[in-house]
This record gives structure tokens, C-alpha cells and sequence, in this order.
């Protein structure tokens, strides 16, 4: 396994401070998940994701999805086997899993269904208003700070702008 050192990043980057718990919790992730059971992620719109996962045999009863924070939890727990079979091939694997992923965020659950032996869970971003980009408009002349403004400087006193 590769370490990376991330100390240049913080040289110049304000708010990153998580940035490398998430690598070093992404590479742990991936040595210790299994590949079952598998999955897709798309990109169905600018802002909206799918998960699709192979449910096959499970049952919705059996299927759990958790959102805790920025984490995203989707488990399956088979009831007890039948012992009554006699399997001369099990192809199927019906054994319990946990997944996990990470969501960024502003990314929330929108909804989940199963079809076809897909669990299908739909992931929109909502940006907020404060972390939208916006333009700011330039006046002209002078710019003054707003505590400046209608302030007598000799008196202190609040005074209309003339």
C-alpha cells in the first residue's frame, strides 16, 4: 500500500482538513469490502446519481439503507436457510453484505426501490444558496467599508451621508 503525504496541500488549501481522513478511510474501504455484492454508480442528471445494486433472492423485507452524516449504509440480512434443499450448483449467492459509501456533501437519499433483483437508490446534490457561486456587482468611485459609511470620524457620532 501507498502512503501519500498531503502536507503540501494544507500549505495552500483552507477547509481540507478531512481530505486526507477520507483517502486513508477510502483505501481501507477498498482491501476490506468484499466485491459482493456488486454494483454501479451513475450519473443520471447535473445533480441526481444512482446506486444499483444486485439484490438478487433478497426479499425488500430483508434490505436496510441507513444515512448516517455523510455515510450511506446498505445492508442485507437473509433469513435462515432452508435446510430441506439440496443444491448440485449455488450460483446465487444469498449471503448477508454491508456496503458503505461515502457521500459528499450536500448529497442526500431521494429515494430507493427494487426491481428486477436491482436495489436501485436515487442520490440528488443540493447546493444551499450560501455556497452557490454568485456575482458581485462593482460600484463606482470609491469603495468605503459599510462601518464607514455615515460616520463622523471627529465625533463618532451617525450621521446622514451627505
Amino acid at each position: 500500500m501507498r502512503n501519500f503525504d498531503l502536507t503540501p496541500l494544507y500549505r495552500s488549501s483552507i477547509g481540507f482538513d478531512r481530505v486526507a481522513g477520507l483517502l486513508d478511510s477510502l483505501s481501507r474501504n477498498e482491501q476490506s469490502q468484499p466485491g459482493y455484492p456488486p454494483y454501479n454508480i451513475e450519473l443520471t442528471g447535473e445533480d441526481h446519481y444512482r446506486i444499483s445494486m444486485a439484490v438478487a433472492g433478497f426479499d425488500r423485507a430483508e434490505l436496510n439503507i441507513e444515512v448516517n452524516q455523510n455515510n450511506l449504509t446498505v445492508s442485507g440480512n437473509k433469513g435462515a436457510e432452508d435446510k430441506s434443499r439440496t443444491y448440485l450448483h449455488q450460483g446465487i449467492a444469498a449471503r448477508n453484505f454491508e456496503r458503505r459509501f461515502q457521500l459528499a456533501d450536500h448529497v442526500r437519499v431521494e429515494s430507493a426501490a427494487v426491481e428486477n433483483g436491482l436495489l436501485h437508490v436515487d442520490l440528488v446534490r443540493e447546493l444551499p444558496e450560501a455556497v452557490k457561486p454568485r456575482t458581485i456587482d462593482i460600484a463606482d468611485g470609491v469603495a468605503r467599508a459599510p462601518a464607514e459609511q455615515g460616520v463622523d470620524h471627529k465625533t463618532g457620532d451617525a450621521s446622514e451621508a451627505a
